[in-house]
């Protein structure tokens, strides 16, 4: 999945780093210049809700689109009562993802 993600995303113009966990994303140098995430809800070592929720904690304000093949309905919820941009349930329609990233503003230097 991961690997599609970002040969789609990277045919439809977007810069791509994939991560293998959430320790690995939080362990980069680049999570500061992060303008979107794809998570999925189940991660190796922590959720895509707890990485969400050490983001929070940390400061950052990155645009989060959760995808799942089987987060109910109350997970859902709270990822979303949280700032998510999305949640799309696998198997999800491409071009709905597409259209949730592209309308992400994209932060200007200052």
């Amino acid at each position: 999945m991961s690997r599609m993600l970002c040969r789609v995303l990277t045919s439809a113009g977007f810069t791509v780093k994939s991560f293998a966990s959430a320790k690995e994303f939080l362990d980069s140098k680049g999570i500061s210049d992060s303008t979107c995430l794809i998570l999925d809800m189940n991660l190796p070592g922590m959720s895509g809700a707890e990485l969400q929720w050490v983001l929070s904690c940390r400061g950052f304000d990155i645009p989060i689109i959760f995808i799942s093949a089987d987060a109910d309905e109350a997970i859902q919820q709270r990822v979303l009562d949280c700032g998510a941009l999305a949640f799309l349930d696998k198997p999800f329609n491409i071009d709905i993802l597409l259209d949730k990233v592209r309308s992400i503003p994209i932060p200007t230097p200052s």
